[in-house]
């Protein structure tokens, strides 16, 4: 088995690689029909978007070709990241994103043939180990239970979304460790 080697990229080298890390996601989500399958357009325009976020950060994962990655921004206080947990026990969460304590996951993919290898656990603890964040935060589908039992084994709880969300992912957090 070759060995994975971590690097985290700047801004300007994530858009530069933009084409690789589409290529990236669509094979990572093939042949998934849930909320987290964009297509390769649609991830193309979301990245886009990501990138330019304030705080934005990206790790990825060769051997020496691309086989992972893993990005989140601080998501402030509007958009989609709230929507799971509008109207749930927060913790006065909302209040720690205006002031950008909170740090969300927005991507953690692997290619499906490196899967099971640790390297998506990799990925996320380089990631989020020099995040200044109280709360850390990803959604993930309903349906992509992998995903929740990774998460789960990594310490991070599903936050119960209230009866009246009309979300379709469930949204997911866990104080920092260390």
């Amino acid at each position: 088995m070759t060995e994975v080697f971590l690097r985290r990229l700047s801004r300007w080298q994530a858009e530069q690689q933009r084409e690789s890390v589409a290529d990236l996601y669509v094979a990572a989500y093939e042949g998934a029909e849930d909320a987290e399958s964009l297509g390769r357009q649609g991830f193309l325009r979301r990245f886009a978007e990501d990138v330019q976020r304030p705080g934005f950060d990206m790790i990825i994962a060769g051997d020496p070709f691309l086989v992972g990655c893993a990005y989140g921004y601080p998501p402030g206080r509007e958009g989609e990241w709230w929507h799971g947990f509008r109207g749930a026990e927060t913790d006065g969460d909302e209040e720690l994103a205006t002031a950008d304590r909170v740090f969300a996951l927005a991507e953690l993919m692997v290619l499906p043939s490196r899967r099971r290898r640790g390297i998506a656990t990799r990925l996320q603890q380089r990631l989020l180990e020099r995040q200044e964040a109280d709360v850390l935060t990803t959604l993930i589908a309903p349906t992509n239970t992998p995903a929740a039992a990774a998460y789960a084994a990594w310490g991070w709880t599903r936050t119960p979304r209230p009866a009246t969300t009309t979300t379709t992912l469930d949204a997911w957090s866990r104080r920092p460790t260390g």
